[in-house]
């Protein structure tokens, strides 16, 4: 986000500098001026770096979840999911993602949300971590977006990393990776 710019004083700053150019000085006192002139132009341009966090998000269940942008392998239609015999319900099948057999697993079942089959799944987020790799189905993408991490929530229960105000919540990979593990 750029700093706000007081765009009277930068005019100010520059109509002085060209008052001063223009009253035939010499050439240290024009340098000078110059200089001047080129600071205040290069302080018009500077930024308010604000500390964001690179997400995709998406939603499932009627809720909005991200994971870290960093951890994204690939995004597949969810069409090409296959379903496993015999499988627990929180995973949904597999697929292949760049010569790979990854796991999809179902959130709404891990969560506790509403919905279940694979009819309203639309897309698959496949992310790595550790070089574990698995798949997470989404009803819906919305896509990257920068989240302040100004405002950022604790995570309170359950396998998230922080919560935003507004109420976007970053999955974290870790506690999702095994859910077996939890007993799934």
């Amino acid at each position: 986000m750029a700093a706000a710019v007081d765009f009277e004083a930068l005019q100010e700053r520059l109509a002085e500098a060209e008052r001063a150019l223009a009253g035939g000085r010499d050439a240290t006192s024009r340098r000078q001026v110059l200089e001047a002139r080129a600071q205040a132009i290069a302080g018009s341009r500077d930024e308010a770096e604000v500390e964001a966090v690179p997400v995709l998000a998406f939603s499932v269940g009627g809720e909005r979840y991200a994971v870290d942008v960093a951890a994204v392998f690939q995004v597949l239609e969810a069409r090409s999911l296959s379903t496993l015999p015999a499988a627990p319900p929180w995973l949904l099948g597999a697929m292949v993602a760049r010569t790979r057999v990854v796991p999809v697993l179902d959130l709404r079942q891990l969560l506790g949300l509403e919905g279940g089959g694979m009819s309203d799944l639309g897309k698959v987020i496949v992310v790595e971590r550790d070089g574990e790799v698995f798949g997470l189905a989404a009803e819906a993408l919305e896509g990257r977006i920068e989240v302040p991490r100004a405002g950022l929530g604790p995570p309170g229960d359950g396998p998230f990393a922080w919560i935003a105000p507004d109420r976007l919540a970053l999955l974290d990979l870790a506690k999702l990776a095994a859910p077996a593990a939890r007993g799934g």
